[in-house]
């Protein structure tokens, strides 16, 4: 909002991206305030963190409390960017290697689908058998060219 209130910038072609938890952020701005975003390009990001909060993923030897579990996931769909599909209306690039080891892929895949059923407009770049660092070098390049095409394809040229 504040670079959207610069004499210099124009409001209605604010983007944003990022990648990894810059990538769940770009996720949480599209959905929460897309009305402040034109569009956005989110790399690897996690979109559902109930999909994490699991027992065994507890610290060794701790266990949740009686109703400490359903909390935990109660708070972990709220901050995820997938409980506001619903509001989400910006486009959105969607890139990740199907090969991630920090993010599973099907944290990708699940939002394809929610964005699908929501009529949200969305590209999908995958980089087969690659991770979420990106092992080759023209796979980097890959995912900042088509970064760079779509903003300027969805907010114009400067």
């Amino acid at each position: 909002r504040y670079l959207a209130a610069q004499p210099n910038v124009d409001a209605k072609r604010v983007g944003i991206w990022g990648g990894s938890y810059g990538g769940y952020l770009t996720a949480m701005a599209l959905a929460r305030n897309s009305n402040v975003f034109a569009a956005g390009v989110d790399l690897h990001g996690v979109h559902d963190w109930v999909a994490d909060v699991r027992e065994q993923f507890a610290p060794p030897g701790w266990r949740y409390e009686r109703g400490d579990l359903d909390s935990a996931k109660a708070v972990a769909w709220r901050s995820s960017p997938v409980s506001s599909v619903g509001a989400w209306k910006s486009p959105v690039l969607l890139i990740q290697g199907d090969d991630d080891h920090n993010v599973r892929f099907s944290q990708t895949v699940d939002l394809v689908r929610r964005l699908d059923a929501a009529g949200v407009k969305y590209e999908l770049l995958v980089l087969p058998d690659d991770i979420h660092d990106f092992l080759l070098h023209r796979n980097w390049f890959t995912a900042d060219s088509a970064t760079t095409a779509y903003l300027e394809r969805m907010l114009g040229s400067p």
